[in-house]
């Protein structure tokens, strides 16, 4: 059953009511209906707000308590599947931000450090209560897995064995995190490991995770790497790169990496090859990111790499997410005497709207594993 009216609040007469209405119809989506994914109005100035200020307009609302969904993750699967971000008017301010991704570097040595900065030191104990323990803030890899834990020690485990570790090997871990895959490939597999973030918080704990193994872990710009290693792996970290240094960082582990190693790149990718960016996530979760495309991968890695595998399990990323909403909601009430209610809608926002978005394809999640000059007879690599 549904209702074109919310308390006082009337729509029948709203004219940017009629068009989000139509909108929504066609991801069979209804305003004020009774299913988990419809969404209920609590202020009457939603429609404009969203028809003016799009994406931005649309989260920025939800954290404001204009409107409510209870499964937003299915919400954004039928608005993704049905493609009605491509029908909603392009604004001003998207043409100017995406001009300006093109004309500047957002991603340069002196940019690089905001994302760390606002969004991985928020705080350890967010991240703690909502990760796993090896603390992975990257996708989980779900085959032959039931919990997160399993899913994520999948992946460090898939990871290793793509990389072909050894006792006694050097791997150089570009954009650390927490350092679980770093602690991981010490114990597991007897290796040297060098690793870097931009994160002052991730890089203590880090730190402390590792006590007494082989495991360097430093505050430093991927840029300013000049070592050799036999192996390199960066794990959610080339999203934060941005097109303009997609050569630069190729540039770095071709130098950085031994002429018989192994270059493995785990990141989220994009289907099409552009340097748009939600701006919703773009202010309030991620600034300064971009997605890559196969296209941007191909071309930025083709000077110096062999492809030897490209790996999607991007359906994965959605089970990963949901799971971590699912800690967080669970550990609000030990969290919320450090972050607001607005906060909190935030959040939750992010992490389902994420997941809506994996399930409906809209993103996908890639491992590329190179190597400087082909691996004669070729490799047998682990899934």
């Amino acid at each position: 059953m549904s209702s074109s009216c919310v308390g006082d609040l009337s729509f029948q007469d709203n004219a940017w009511y009629r068009i989000v209405h139509k909108s929504l119809a066609k991801a069979d989506i209804e305003i004020n209906g009774s299913r988990l994914f419809d969404i209920r109005i609590n202020n009457s100035d939603f429609f404009k707000r969203v028809l003016q200020d799009g994406s931005l307009g649309l989260g920025e609302s939800y954290m404001d308590g204009w409107w409510e969904c209870e499964r937003l993750d299915i919400f954004f699967q039928r608005v993704l599947r049905s493609r009605l971000e491509n029908k909603l008017p392009y604004h001003l301010k998207d043409i100017l931000r995406a001009a300006a991704a093109r004309l500047m570097n957002l991603q340069s040595r002196k940019r690089a450090w905001i994302v760390g900065k606002e969004h991985y030191d928020l705080g350890n104990d967010l991240f703690s209560l909502m990760l796993d323990p090896f603390m992975q803030y990257s996708c989980g890899y779900w085959h032959n897995a039931v919990s997160l834990e399993q899913a994520q020690q999948n992946k460090l485990e898939m990871i290793c064995q793509k990389l072909q570790l050894q006792p006694g090997m050097s791997l150089l871990d570009v954009g650390c995190g927490w350092g679980g895959l770093a602690n991981y490939a010490a114990q597991h597999y007897g290796v040297k490991i060098h690793g870097v973030t931009i994160s002052a918080e991730q890089q203590k704990m880090a730190q402390k995770r590792c006590e007494g193994q082989d495991v360097t872990i430093l505050l430093q710009d991927y840029r300013d790497l000049n070592l050799q290693f036999d192996r390199i792996v960066s794990v959610g970290m080339f999203e934060h790169v941005g097109p303009k240094n997609y050569p630069t960082y190729f540039d770095v582990v071709a130098r950085n990496l031994k002429p018989d190693g192994l270059f493995l790149l785990h990141t989220i990718g994009a289907n099409k090859t552009d340097m748009n960016v939600d701006p919703w996530i773009n202010r309030y979760i991620f600034p300064n990111g971009c997605l890559p495309s196969v296209r941007h991968i191909a071309d930025a890695s083709e000077p110096h790499f062999v492809m030897e595998d490209w790996h999607n399990f991007g359906a994965d990323y959605d089970r990963t997410l949901m799971a971590w909403h699912e800690r967080f909601v669970a550990a609000w009430p030990t969290l919320q005497g450090n972050y607001s209610e607005r906060f909190y809608r935030m959040f939750v926002y992010y992490l389902q709207a994420c997941a809506g978005a994996f399930r409906a394809r809209n993103m996908q999640l890639w491992q590329v594993l190179f190597s400087p000059r082909g691996v004669e007879g070729g490799l047998r690599v682990a899934r």
